[in-house]
């Protein structure tokens, strides 16, 4: 039984008749759920996520009001549920593992993801924001909010980020993955210094995943799972198996060593299989940057389709930002 499943089963066969035994005049006004950091709010979770931070558990969560009245009491009540259920042994938590379920006041639970503002009053403070912290937000499930205050937020979220944030983060991935993939990948090789090219190339793989995301317009989860998160895209699906196949290649340090064929170019050294794979993520996305319109230029160097990005946004703050911000 996967993560969410298991809370979802827990809050209605043990969590809410404890609720409507222990405080029914509450359970109109909470929400209850199973949201935030965990592979099991991804759906990602498997035989191998339930040695640490697994069981039974969910969230509950309150207004301000709420929470200052029944908080402690309710977590009390939350603690002294069985830790066992449905054959599942009880919680095994981390040390950083702690704080994911039980009882939390609204604001306060947003705030650890996103700060005080709930959701984003400014684009500069959308731009800013950690993406995997918002994937986390919006991940998971809500079961009930009588209220619908949890959810009011949620939802705002969830309706990802306004256009002419995500342009700009668009231009910024298009211009860190030339620079990471089409230019300091080559000139490492060249230099002989792998260690330098495997970290232009990290760069570049890590580039390239947030760019697709944004393409598709999902918010991209914790580096563990960014990859995963892109086997269900409808947009640049061919992009991951290129992706995966730039992990799996052996050292190519010999592909960089005269003697060389004639018209060999350094710079687009196509005997080196990893730079093929580069140069087709790159026409692959900017196939799909002028589907969205948002470039008209034709160019195999993605720098400079930058421009064109930029030229897109209509917010003058974010205009004014270096590329690269984002």
């Amino acid at each position: 039984m996967q993560g969410l499943e298991l809370a979802k089963r827990y809050y209605e066969e043990v969590g809410r008749p404890m609720l409507e035994r222990e405080f029914p005049e509450l359970l109109p006004r909470l929400a209850a759920g199973l949201v935030g950091e965990g592979s099991e709010c991804l759906g990602f979770d498997d035989a191998i996520s339930q040695d640490h931070d697994f069981g039974a558990g969910f969230d509950l969560w309150l207004s301000a009001e709420d929470y200052n009245q029944y908080g402690k009491a309710l977590q009390d009540a939350y603690d002294r549920l069985p830790g066992e259920f449905a054959g599942i042994p009880a919680r095994l938590t981390s040390a950083r593992g702690g704080g994911r379920v039980g009882v939390f006041e609204i604001e306060a639970f947003y705030s650890r993801f996103i700060g005080m503002e709930q959701p984003p009053r400014s684009l500069m403070r959308w731009l800013h924001l950690p993406e995997d912290k918002l994937a986390a937000v919006t991940g998971g499930a809500v079961f009930e909010d009588g209220l619908g205050e949890f959810s009011a937020v949620r939802e705002e979220l969830r309706k990802y980020y306004p256009e002419d944030v995500r342009i700009k983060k668009i231009a910024a991935r298009a211009a860190k993955m030339a620079q990471s993939g089409q230019y300091n990948y080559g000139r490492c090789m060249r230099r002989g210094d792998t260690v330098a090219a495997m970290l232009a190339l990290d760069e570049f793989v890590r580039q390239a995943i947030s760019m697709v995301y944004l393409l598709n317009r999902t918010y991209m989860p914790y580096y563990k799972w960014m990859f995963r998160g892109m086997e269900n895209f409808q947009i640049l699906p061919e992009v991951a198996e290129k992706i995966r196949e730039l992990s799996v290649m052996g050292d190519t340090s010999e592909m960089w060593k005269p003697p060389f064929p004639p018209g060999w170019n350094p710079y687009v050294n196509q005997l080196d299989p990893r730079v093929g794979r580069i140069e087709e993520i790159c026409q692959a996305v900017v196939g799909e940057l002028r589907k969205q319109g948002l470039t008209d230029s034709r160019d195999a160097f993605l720098e400079a389709h930058t421009w064109e990005i930029m030229k897109r946004i209509q917010d003058p703050e974010l205009k004014k930002c270096h590329v690269m911000e984002g």
